[in-house]
């Protein structure tokens, strides 16, 4: 099974490495495929490349999801 997260991205470190966010943990991420994005840019990263940019909305949807998840998760277990 593969996933991708959508992260926000922090901080642009050169053309095509950034560090993205997601719940508190920052990470490296490869900008290679999505160029153009900027600090502030929400992107979905699937093993440490951003692979698109994400609506700013969308992308807080999808947080929001995965956090009703987790909730129900740890309740269950």
């Amino acid at each position: 099974m593969c996933l991708a997260l959508p992260a926000l991205v922090v901080e642009i470190r050169d053309d095509e490495i950034a560090v993205g966010e997601l719940g508190g943990v920052r990470k490296e991420i490869s900008l290679a495929l999505t160029p153009g994005v900027a600090v502030g840019c929400y992107v979905i990263v699937h093993v440490g490349h951003a692979i698109g940019v994400l609506d700013p909305e969308e992308a807080q949807r999808t947080l929001e999801l995965f956090g009703e998840i987790a909730t129900v998760r740890g309740a269950a277990g």
